[in-house]
This record gives structure tokens, C-alpha cells and sequence, in this order.
């Protein structure tokens, strides 16, 4: 059995390409009234290969092993970058809570919004 290792590697490579963006992970950019948010991944990955040896004995027969690869990919969201004008704040997600602690915040941000409009409108 012929180990294509190069040929493996870029096909696992093509699939983090493919797979591994925040879009798949956990959606893509959106807006939330004059906030932009844009989600951050961490992606890390490891990988292992092997061989293997073959021995022909006196009697002209023939012995051998060989062994396998591996790889392994870990994908987890981190935050968010948050955008208004020009301020850029960034929002961590948090390990403890995950994807829910970014989402805790969207009401706080609405309030702002909304306090932010009804402040302009009784000015105008």
C-alpha cells in the first residue's frame, strides 16, 4: 500500500480552506442597527504520519508492516469585532459560556441603539 502523505495533506488543506471559515462556523457578518459585527474563529489542527519497513528473509520470502496518518482539526468561535463609524471593539465570546456570551450582550446593544434614536429624534 503507497502512502501519498503530499497528496493527503492537500486535501485536508483544501478542506480547511473550504470549511473552516466563520461563515461555516458561525454565520457570517450582519448587522445589528448601526453596529456591525463580524465573527472571529480559532482554528488549530495537528497532524501524524507513518511508514512502514519490509525484510526479505533467506528463504526469499518476504516480511513487513506498516502503519497509518492521521490529522485533526479543532474550530471554535472566539468573538466578535464590533464596529460603529470608526470604533472597532472587540467582543469575546469567553470560554465559560461559549457563542451564548457574545449573544448576552445583543440586548444591551439594542437598548443603546434604541435610547441613541430617541435621543435624535427628540433633537431634530
Amino acid at each position: 500500500m503507497d502512502l501519498h502523505f503530499e497528496e493527503l495533506l492537500n486535501k485536508v488543506t483544501d478542506f480547511i480552506k473550504t470549511e473552516a471559515k466563520t461563515e461555516t462556523v458561525i454565520g457570517a457578518q450582519f448587522e445589528l442597527g448601526q453596529f456591525k459585527c463580524v465573527p472571529v474563529i480559532k482554528v488549530g489542527m495537528g497532524f501524524g504520519s507513518g511508514g512502514g519497513e519490509g525484510i526479505e528473509t533467506k528463504t526469499k520470502t518476504q516480511k513487513g508492516h506498516g502503519v497509518g496518518a492521521g490529522a485533526g482539526i479543532g474550530i471554535e468561535p472566539i468573538g466578535f469585532l464590533v464596529t460603529k463609524g470608526e470604533e472597532i471593539s472587540f467582543i469575546p465570546t469567553g470560554k465559560i459560556h461559549g457563542l451564548a456570551a457574545a449573544f448576552e450582550k445583543v440586548p444591551d446593544i439594542i437598548e443603546k441603539i434604541i435610547e441613541k434614536k430617541s435621543k435624535d429624534e427628540v433633537n431634530t
